[in-house]
């Protein structure tokens, strides 16, 4: 028995030698490479999982990958639809607060919009959702001082004259905007135009003047206001957009860093322009509200308005401007059955001929130029353009709100 024990113990010993020998055996051939690739494939998923994360992190966290993402996400029908309903909505929200609530403080209420611009762009901030700016080094600081006051110039001076003159004179000096934004861009960066969109932007100019101005009260201070307010509208227009594609801005970042400087001349303009009473107005519920309301679209019409100029041109803008006159016009002759006459309906169908004829040229010389179609300097739904591009053009936002 003895001898059959010791037998058994050696045979268990002799097997886990056989067993330890075969594995040796195995990996000896192929094992130890499969378990090294499988180790290699393991790094491998790591390394790109670190670049997955450190380019997602780039995106959010980087001027350049900011406004990637707005040109993805915002491009140029997107952000012109998006204007052009904002638009609409902050005409209803004005109505209301000039009319029914009763302020007469339209650069009082310029500043409310701007302020309350601020203050929605701080949260934003704080919850780390607002875009980051280009380092200070890529844009000169005189760059956004010039932009933040001729901003609050094209604002206020556009509020100021929406009440001291009629809308036919008022109509008037923005149609005035678009050759002024032609011969300053061609003064500022030797930009021009061709003789086509020139015809075609002078039919637009004359089908809107005949479809919207029918009357031409002022008094001596509105038209001093009117005619100081053409050229501000117009060059805050080609900064707006000059700023966002010459360098990595984009919309909500630019906002952030004029905001404060246009705060600071609306303040200097209210006691030159606006009447006295502003602290005596009946603050009530229903009247901040309608005032709060308001502000909240000129936010978002302050915000479209970068975004469709970044997107495309300052003359692209007038046009989508002139398109919103010619629309609300028509939409209450078809809609609410009033009745502008058959004048001005023929002047809305001459503009519209006119904006079509535009888009069509924009649209041939981007094909001829290789380029995807909607090109952002020449077509009324303009191609959103990388940083650094050879051309630039006008951006911001609707002028009055």
């Amino acid at each position: 028995m003895m001898k059959l024990r010791w037998w058994r113990v050696d045979a268990s010993e002799v097997a886990a030698v056989t067993a330890m020998g075969v594995w040796e055996a195995v990996l000896a051939g192929g094992g130890r490479r499969f378990l090294k690739r499988k180790d290699s494939d393991a790094g491998e998923t790591g390394r790109a999982l670190e670049e997955l994360r450190s380019s997602l992190y780039n995106e959010m966290h980087s001027s350049e990958g900011a406004k990637r993402q707005q040109q993805r996400f915002c491009g140029p029908s997107v952000a012109l639809t998006f204007n052009f309903a904002i638009a609409v909505g902050i005409i209803m929200a004005n109505k209301m607060v000039m009319g029914s609530v009763g302020f007469k403080f339209p650069i009082a209420l310029s500043l409310i919009h701007y302020a309350v611009a601020f203050v929605l762009m701080a949260i934003l901030k704080t919850l780390s959702l607002l875009p980051v700016a280009p380092p200070s080094k890529s844009t000169p600081f005189s760059s956004l001082f010039a932009l933040g006051a001729v901003m609050s110039l094209s604002t206020g001076l556009a509020n100021v004259s929406l009440k001291h003159n009629s809308v036919g004179f008022y109509q008037m000096a923005k149609i005035a905007v678009t050759p002024t934004i032609v011969v300053a861009e061609f003064m500022l960066f030797q930009r021009k135009v061709s003789s086509q969109k020139v015809t075609t932007l002078a039919i637009v100019s004359f089908g809107v003047a005949v479809a919207t101005v029918t009357d031409l009260e002022f008094n001596l201070f509105g038209a001093i206001v009117a005619l100081a307010w053409i050229v501000p509208s117009a060059v805050n227009k080609i900064l707006w957009s000059n700023l966002q594609q010459s360098g990595n801005w984009t919309a909500l970042a630019l906002m952030w860093k004029t905001t404060p400087i246009t705060i600071f001349f609306l303040l200097a303009l209210m006691p030159l322009l606006d009447p006295p009473g502003l602290l005596l107005f009946d603050w009530n519920f229903r009247n901040s509200f309608a005032i709060i309301v308001s502000a909240l679209f000129g936010f978002l019409l302050q915000w479209s308005g970068a975004l469709a100029l970044g997107a495309t041109s300052a003359l692209s803008h007038v046009v989508l401007g002139q398109f919103k006159t010619i629309v609300i016009m028509l939409s209450g002759y078809l809609i609410f059955s009033s009745d502008p006459g058959i004048t001005s309906i023929c002047g809305a169908v001459v503009a519209l001929g006119g904006m079509s004829v535009y888009t069509y040229l924009g649209l041939r010389q981007s094909a001829t130029s290789g380029k995807k179609p909607l090109s952002r300097q020449n077509s009324f739904l303009g191609k959103p353009k990388a940083a650094g591009d050879s051309e630039k053009a006008g951006s911001e936002h609707d002028d009055s709100v």
